[in-house]
């Protein structure tokens, strides 16, 4: 396992969420190797048991560590909820930074005290929500109002980011938080910040107000930049690059990465053999 400074890091999802992720990271460290990896032949992982969901992550970290990284960025609320744990476990030195919804950043910024949280179905069903939710309902006196988003993933892949069918789910969606009075939603999927507009249109057409809309990828970033950083594997010169691997269409990635991103990396599809 590499741990120079020269070394990649890298970042996954079940698809093209981690791509809301990965914008901030390349950001944040333009000098870089970044290789993104789109587990796109296995989504959504948000319908799948939790040992379908190690079964793959374990996959495609071990495939990214052939390929000479220093750290993982697991940058999918659901694989981080069932699978960091066996991640951490088979690869103890590896610096491994996951996502969770952010529910201490919401609950902070309530003043309604009801808190919307938008996931998949099998992030809010995991031990690692309910006792993070636990302890934020505690300690802030808030409450947080699940809501799992089936079928939300499936469109945000196709790019269906305004449509009437993802505009139709929202509110479907939306409406029960928004009747509960929550004045905060988590997003608690990195495919999600990418129909924030749509939702925050909604809010505001709905309820007659915008509610504070919480997006984790920039806390990811901060840590992985203090974990690079006390190790001392910030890479600090030279050109940064990108490359993006999928387990489905090359062509899928390759416009993902241009339309949300504005971004024409490379982009290599794997059969789904290979991870």
């Amino acid at each position: 396992m590499p741990m120079t400074a020269d070394a990649a890091i890298g970042i996954f999802d079940s698809g093209i969420g981690g791509l809301s992720v990965l914008r901030h990271i390349h950001a944040a460290l333009p000098r870089e190797t970044l290789l993104y990896f789109a587990d796109s032949g296995y989504a959504p992982y948000g319908d799948k048991t939790e040992a379908e969901i190690v079964d793959r992550s374990l996959a495609v970290a071990s495939f990214l560590l052939t390929q000479g990284i220093k750290a993982l960025v697991v940058a999918c609320n659901t694989a981080t909820a069932a699978a960091i744990q066996a991640i951490r476990e088979r690869w103890p030195e590896l610096l491994v930074v996951g996502i969770e919804p952010g529910l201490k950043p919401a609950a902070q910024q309530t003043t309604s005290g009801t808190v919307g949280v938008l996931a998949t179905r099998s992030t809010l069903a995991s031990q690692r929500f309910a006792l993070l939710r636990e302890q934020m309902e505690s300690q802030y006196q808030v409450r947080f109002v699940p809501q799992a988003c089936v079928g939300l993933v499936e469109l945000i892949e196709k790019g269906e980011l305004y449509s009437p069918a993802t505009v139709a789910l929202l509110e479907r969606y939306l409406v029960p938080l928004l009747e509960q009075g929550a004045d905060t939603l988590v997003l608690g999927c990195t495919h999600y910040p990418f129909v924030r507009e749509a939702i925050d249109g909604i809010c505001r057409r709905l309820a007659g107000r915008p509610c504070a809309i919480v997006d984790t990828g920039e806390a990811v970033t901060r840590q992985l930049l203090r974990l690079l950083q006390a190790r001392s594997l910030r890479r600090e010169s030279g050109p940064g690059s990108l490359t993006g691997y999928t387990t489905a269409s090359r062509s899928t990635l390759e416009n993902a990465f241009a339309t949300l991103l504005d971004l024409r990396p490379e982009v290599l599809a794997l059969g789904q053999q290979q991870a």
